[in-house]
């Protein structure tokens, strides 16, 4: 044996298979490392783009009562295929409603469904309402019936067409049975699977929309996002007793397709928790409220929740779209010397040439007469014989009492008592004729309504007979976005009898 070590103890054979064995771990573990940190970033990437439901699934906040039908999870799951063409651009969805094609773009009225409240009964008179703002082959929805109607009680062509509601009577309820009925109909309106759906629209059978209007004011939201859209009672009685957080029905309310897709998962369960509850439309906001989605307020959504004349309430009409009216068979005809159906007609006839200034007021003075000038276009105008201040002139005229209790109030808006001297009270016009005048111009004139009182006062404002109102045609972007009063000139000497007037946006 030498006396000495190996000068290379590289050759040895066991140090060189331990040398090389930890070369390879070396490696091992370094690639071990990236793919660990490859895999996380991965993870986190997928998370950031997905529900984290596919992650952790976290039990419905809802227990299924005895009437709650569980749904399948794979209705639930939703996939998108993004279909780019040369003039359509469209994506398909799969989701619990079926499927359905949604379109891009701004909203249009073919993007709301409508679903009405009504009864075998009551359609036979009331459906006459429906038929002033229904479009057939335009306007989508269905009248949702307690049974089938007789043959005479519907109006193929001119109405929305009926369907009768599912077997309702299954559900608890404590005071209004058919409350329960209407209740549901946003949640079988979803389950027809009907296409390209942005918003679901509900009403009563005696609801007028304008729809050109319901469209501008939809189109602000977002319809990919939970909205519930609606007004409250004008009676601060009915707000107090439901709520103010509530849309209420006659009126009309909007819910946009994800909270439809997420109402109808807890409806069923929901409206036996709240059985107690009075209305349709009370029902719908608990559950609304469940899910936490809050009222987002339109006040051109009216549930005309007053008694007598309306007439102060639309001549002050706030500066906001007119999007529906309800309670009509409750109120006075808004036009004198005709029937409400007629009055209805004419205000529509109006509404048609320019939807959307439709019951906008402006006002001016005549400084020189000492006269106070109101428009409402496309209803009414009034001559005051005083100068009165611009935030008198907005606020509305008590000409009408609350709904429950017929007092003076209080209502949800300011109002201002009329003049017990008749003579101080305005000299007030209704619309007579509106037609178009050259490019994107309207003239409207209204004819005076002459108490014999008023007669005997000697003003001079009886002279003026009409009043005669040229006004530029409003976009709806006007009252949508930064909504402004538009502004009122009056002419410099009358003709004929008739005061001449001109509408026209405030200078900035």
């Amino acid at each position: 044996m030498s006396q000495f070590g190996d000068p290379n103890p590289t050759h040895h054979p066991f140090k060189l298979f331990v040398s090389r064995a930890t070369d390879h771990l070396t490696k091992f573990f370094k690639w071990a490392v990236l793919i660990t940190l490859l895999a996380s970033l991965s993870l986190v990437l997928y998370s950031a783009f997905t529900s984290p439901t596919a992650w952790f699934p976290c039990p419905d906040y809802h227990a299924l009562t005895p009437n709650t039908t569980p749904t399948p999870t794979h209705l639930f799951n939703e996939t998108r295929n993004v279909s780019i063409g040369p003039t359509n651009i469209s994506h398909i969805v799969f989701g619990i409603g079926g499927s359905r094609n949604v379109s891009i773009g701004p909203t249009n009225i073919s993007h709301i469904v409508f679903g009405i409240g009504g009864s075998a009964k009551t359609w036979a008179h009331r459906r006459r309402y429906s038929e002033l703002w229904w479009q057939p082959d335009v306007t989508r929805g269905y009248v949702w019936l307690d049974e089938r109607p007789g043959r005479r009680t519907t109006s193929p062509g001119k109405s929305p067409p009926y369907r009768v509601s599912e077997n309702w009577t299954r559900f608890k309820y404590s005071s209004s049975q058919p409350a329960v009925r209407i209740a549901r109909i946003v949640l079988e309106s979803f389950r027809l699977g009907l296409p390209d759906v942005r918003w679901f629209v509900m009403g009563d059978d005696d609801t007028v929309f304008f729809t050109d209007n319901l469209v501008s004011v939809l189109s602000k939201y977002d319809h990919h996002s939970m909205y519930y859209v609606g007004g409250n009672s004008e009676s601060v009685e009915q707000n107090v007793m439901h709520s103010y957080e509530m849309a209420f029905g006659g009126g009309g309310f909007a819910i946009s397709y994800p909270l439809a897709a997420e109402l109808v998962k807890v409806l069923d369960g929901c409206i036996d928790r709240y059985y107690y509850f009075y209305g349709s439309d009370q029902r719908v906001w608990a559950c609304v409220k469940e899910i936490g989605v809050s009222l987002t307020i339109e006040r051109g959504f009216h549930q005309i929740d007053v008694r007598g004349d309306a007439y102060g309430l639309l001549a002050a009409h706030p500066v906001t779209p007119l999007v529906s009216f309800h309670h009509l068979d409750s109120v006075n005809p808004l036009f004198p010397g005709r029937t409400r159906l007629e009055s209805l007609q004419t205000l529509i006839q109006a509404y048609r040439v320019d939807p959307v200034q439709t019951l906008q007021q402006s006002f001016c003075h005549d400084r020189k007469r000492k006269w106070s000038i109101s428009v409402a276009w496309g209803y009414t105008a009034q001559i005051y014989p005083s100068l009165l201040a611009e935030k008198d002139l907005a606020t509305a005229m008590l000409t009408f009492k609350t709904w429950r209790s017929w007092s003076d109030g209080p209502f949800t808006f300011n109002t201002r008592p009329m003049e017990s001297d008749l003579c101080q009270q305005p000299i007030i016009y209704f619309l007579d004729k509106v037609e178009e005048v050259g490019q994107g111009q309207t003239l409207t004139t209204y004819k005076v309504n002459l108490g014999k009182p008023q007669k005997k006062c000697g003003s001079s404002i009886t002279a003026v007979q009409r009043i005669a109102v040229l006004a530029s045609k409003m976009d709806p972007q006007e009252l949508v976005e930064g909504p402004r009063r538009r502004c009122l000139e009056i002419g410099e000497s009358l003709k004929r009898n008739t005061m001449r007037v001109r509408i026209r946006s405030c200078k900035r």
